[in-house]
């Protein structure tokens, strides 16, 4: 890298740093800023307890991302579903792609007065190969199902985050 291009990259650099302040004097607060909305998410919500693997991944994703609330004000149901569809068919019928289509339906409610002060749903999918052994398939799938999860609960901790604004304090 030139000295010329160095120059560049840092006063784009600069110019970023600027932006940034520019973002926080027009009320641009960080979600989990001090002042920041989301940061009273974190370690209030106590999550129904999980039924089966998908059920504890989600739940465990979503707990690593805003902590485990066994005392905070919230608490989160959810129902989960998964689907799966046939892809890449070939000649004989022979199915060489499987797509697992999720969904969690959620509603956050308020522990103390259990009352429900959210809805929503949130769906994805993810996809694995076929074409492997039984064993390497087997592990595709397994492996996709979490990814499913892990997408899920990103989502839906985005919502959650999206729509804390309008929580009771």
């Amino acid at each position: 890298m030139s000295l010329s291009d160095r120059r560049s990259v840092l006063g784009g650099l600069g110019l970023l740093g600027l932006g940034g302040f520019a973002l926080g004097a027009c009320g641009f607060t960080p979600a989990y800023g001090p002042e920041g909305q989301a940061s009273r998410l974190q370690n209030a919500i106590l999550a129904d307890a999980p039924g089966n693997r998908d059920q504890y991944l989600l739940i465990q994703q979503i707990e690593d991302r805003l902590g485990r609330g066994t005392d905070g004000p919230y608490a989160l149901g959810y129902s989960y579903t998964v689907g799966s569809a046939r892809m890449a068919v070939t000649a004989d019928n022979t199915a060489t792609r499987i797509n697992l289509l999720g969904q969690v339906t959620f509603s956050l409610r308020d522990r103390s007065a259990d009352a429900v002060l959210l809805r929503g749903t949130v769906d994805g999918f993810t996809s694995y190969s076929t074409t492997g052994s039984t064993t390497a398939t087997a592990a595709a799938a397994r492996d996709a199902r979490t990814r499913l999860a892990v997408l899920l609960a990103d989502k839906l901790v985005t919502q959650l985050i999206a729509s804390s604004a309008a929580l009771p304090q």
